[in-house]
């Protein structure tokens, strides 16, 4: 299957040059470029794409009001497209925010061209882009400084087995799932069972929410693990 790929970005030789990187990929499409947020989510609306690439920083509207716009659809709504952010900064509290939003990760604008199509199948294929070390200390970082949003979120683990809550902290340390059916010795579909479970149980939308409600719970803490 075709994925359907849609690039926002103010610079117009970031979009050209992942534009012409994606494109040469047989199982990528690119349906589309925009110069800034509210350009993007109006291309987005339109062209239905997949993944979006989304850059944090930009004019008319920034990457993080963009990403909650496109990923602020009804839950049953028919087509909901993934958001990748993209950022030159390694700590950045929009990209906090963005995941927070519902985007499914962020990469450095600066990585290998490899990244960026990996990235893409990854976020297409339903899993969240974070397994970087960066990420998690991003999102360590920024839960610490927000202890006064732990009570409620630390309530609500009380709704899962002692299983899942173990899963769930192996995800926020950025295990995939071989990993954690390795770790736990369980079959990696399993896993995927207890994870489907996880994230109906605690009302979140995919793996990289998943993250930070497990830092912002007090269940994960910054730089363990």
């Amino acid at each position: 299957m075709t994925i359907k790929v849609l690039i926002v970005d103010d610079q117009a030789m970031v979009r050209a040059g992942f534009a012409a990187l994606l494109a040469a990929q047989p199982d990528i499409d690119v349906v589309g470029d925009a110069a800034d947020g509210r350009q993007g989510v109006a291309l987005a609306r339109e062209r239905r794409p997949d993944v979006v690439l989304m850059d944090v920083r930009m004019p008319e509207l920034d990457g993080l009001e963009a990403a909650r716009q496109i990923l602020g659809l009804p839950e049953d709504a028919a087509h909901r497209p993934k958001v990748l952010m993209l950022t030159t900064f390694d700590v950045d509290d929009y990209v906090y925010e963005a995941l927070r939003a519902g985007a499914s990760g962020f990469l450095l604008k600066d990585a290998p061209p490899a990244d960026l199509i990996s990235a893409v199948r990854v976020v297409a294929a339903g899993e969240a882009l974070l397994a970087p070390s960066v990420t998690r200390r991003l999102i360590a970082d920024f839960a610490a400084q927000r202890p006064a949003r732990r009570r409620a979120p630390a309530l609500r683990l009380n709704g899962l087995t002692p299983r899942e809550t173990e899963v769930l902290g192996l995800i926020a340390r950025g295990l995939s799932n071989q990993e954690i059916a390795a770790s736990l010795v369980l079959a990696e579909q399993t896993v995927k069972t207890h994870i489907g479970r996880i994230l109906a149980k605690l009302g979140l939308r995919d793996r990289a929410q998943a993250v930070v409600f497990a830092y912002e719970s007090g269940l994960v803490t910054p730089g363990e693990g």
